[in-house]
């Protein structure tokens, strides 16, 4: 069974950020474009210049946390969809998603988690791209355990050389039934 199909991604980042998620602290649910016009106006225009933290949780919702935050707290500690970083453009009740990232070194979703993020945007009345416009492929090395980034389609190792694999695996860890 794929460890990230149905499911969703696993949060394999670092246990302290994870032990320190408190309950009730996910992300703000982003299900209209005046859930957007509220998080927006909480938190000001001038933060639009950089993009924020996402998450699209197990139940398909998009989740928005502050730029710089763990995508670990913006999921509340569970499974996601996809996780990243995504901009918006555009004016109150007619929002465009014009940069969106599957950016989470804590969650480390393939560019295959696209269709969650673009359905997220879609049920939410917001335009998505394409696709991801800034794609990372993760893969963990199965010589060193290392987690990294392949770069430019090297599919190396940048901490022991060793080649890393074609398909995603960077969850090494097998899903417990019903999981």
């Amino acid at each position: 069974m794929s460890t990230h199909g149905r499911h969703g991604y696993r949060y394999v980042g670092p246990e302290e950020l994870r032990a320190a998620v408190r309950p009730g602290t996910a992300g703000r649910a982003v299900r209209s474009a005046a859930d957007l016009d509220a998080w927006v106006a909480e938190r000001g225009a001038e933060e639009l210049a950089e993009p924020f933290t996402f998450v699209v949780d197990a139940e398909g919702t998009l989740r928005l946390g502050a730029r710089r935050s763990e995508h670990v707290a913006c999921a509340g500690g569970g499974r996601v969809l996809s996780a990243g970083e995504i901009g918006f453009t555009g004016a109150p009740g007619r929002w465009v998603a014009a940069e969106v990232s599957n950016q989470s070194t804590g969650y480390c979703p393939d560019p295959g988690s696209w269709p969650a993020v673009a359905g997220a945007l879609e049920r939410a009345g917001l335009t998505a791209p394409p696709g991801f416009t800034h794609e990372v492929v993760f893969r963990r090395c199965e010589e060193c355990g290392e987690r990294g980034i392949v770069r430019d389609g090297d599919f190396s190792c940048v901490f022991c050389g060793g080649a890393l694999p074609a398909t995603w695996n960077v969850d090494p860890r097998p899903w417990p039934d019903g999981a």
